[in-house]
């Protein structure tokens, strides 16, 4: 049985309520609860971790066999495991809900076949629904499940040329106001901001996300990766969040711990140094390159040596979007074939890095 026009428009609400859940060591999640006719009988989203999951709150709304002959929409396969609360997949069969459909399948070993358990109590499922959009939404989580590590957005701006920053060093600033504040909008989307110590002590950043000389409501986590000392008076030792310093240049111990500490967003934006290391490991899951219509010429390249001697070495990338942002140019992009895939990849960085693009 297809997915119908009605269980579309419902999709398109499940994963509004999703994004109204908080970031964290669980997945956002939403859920609508329609009617045989098709009315909207109850909807729900995951609160946070220990709260009910997003289809026991929407059922939780209402009276007992109320949802009897109803459909789950869900932007995330119910659950069948018992952790802090019960397996939503049960919870649906007790309800008498007779169809779920839902976006994304649950990729734990542990909590996924939810699925299974529903079509084997007779229950109609349909998967993939809105598939896309609705990963966009937890690709960080998906990334924790699948890889152990957060999912990680590489960032840098350069001249048309490739360069990060004039030959004498100054890169404030390469691109304009709207690629800028672009910037700051999606460091507020991550749980971590991390640079060398090469930057720090380079161009001193505060690593906080802004609209203007305002703070915006959520900001990161600043992470620094590298043996040289940050100097007491940084300008990031004054962020909301204490900053977080790893003494190492293995990248995937750092991404580790991170993901132990449940953060499962970062954005890695300390230099071209850093940002190659990153890449040349295969430990990138997002590029996003800010490209401004400017000429700079000279040695600081945006991007340094990234493990490609031939052609055949290329790490290729498919471009997902190209945003204008005023007279720049954004290329948001991931890589064509998956992260982590080799295992015997060069995971240290150098420290001797810093900004693509000033002290922002």
């Amino acid at each position: 049985m297809a997915v119908n026009e009605t269980e579309r428009r419902a999709m398109s609400r499940a994963r509004e309520l999703a994004a109204l859940g908080p970031r964290g060591v669980n997945p956002q999640v939403g859920a609508v609860i329609l009617s045989p006719e098709g009315d909207i009988l109850a909807e729900g989203w995951h609160h946070g971790a220990g709260t009910p999951h997003a289809e026991v709150d929407a059922l939780s709304k209402l009276a007992p066999g109320a949802a009897r002959g109803a459909t789950a929409v869900v932007t995330l396969e119910p659950c069948n495991h018992t952790g802090r609360t019960g397996p939503c997949a049960l919870a649906l069969i007790e309800a008498g809900v007779d169809r779920v459909v839902y976006a994304l399948d649950d990729p734990g070993a542990v909590s996924g076949g939810g699925a299974e358990r529903l079509r084997a109590a007779g229950v109609s499922v349909e998967a993939g629904e809105q598939a896309d959009a609705a990963h966009a939404l937890i690709d960080g989580w998906l990334t924790a499940q699948r890889l152990g590590r957060p999912y990680v957005t590489v960032k840098w701006a350069q001249s048309l040329d490739g360069r990060a920053a004039a030959d004498d060093g100054s890169s404030q600033w390469i691109t304009g106001p709207e690629a800028r504040a672009d910037v700051h909008r999606r460091r507020a989307a991550s749980d971590a901001i991390v640079v060398g110590t090469g930057t720090v002590l380079a161009d001193d950043p505060a690593l906080t996300a802004r609209d203007g000389a305002q703070l915006l409501p959520s900001q990161p986590v600043p992470v620094v990766i590298g043996s040289r000392a940050t100097p007491a008076d940084a300008a990031l030792r004054d962020h909301p969040h204490t900053p977080l310093f790893y003494d190492t240049r293995d990248l995937r111990a750092v991404l580790s711990d991170l993901h132990g500490r449940g953060i499962q967003r970062v954005f890695v934006e300390g230099g071209p140094t850093l940002a190659s290391a990153f890449i040349a490991a295969g430990l990138v899951d997002q590029v996003l390159a800010y490209v401004a219509p400017v000429l700079l010429g000279g040695r600081r390249l945006a991007l340094t040596d990234i493990g490609v001697s031939s052609i055949a070495e290329a790490h290729r990338l498919t471009i997902d979007e190209w945003v204008p942002l005023g007279a720049d140019l954004l290329a948001i992009a991931h890589p064509t074939s998956d992260p982590d895939t080799t295992a015997d990849r060069d995971t240290t960085a150098n420290e001797s890095d810093r900004t693509t693009e000033g002290a922002v």
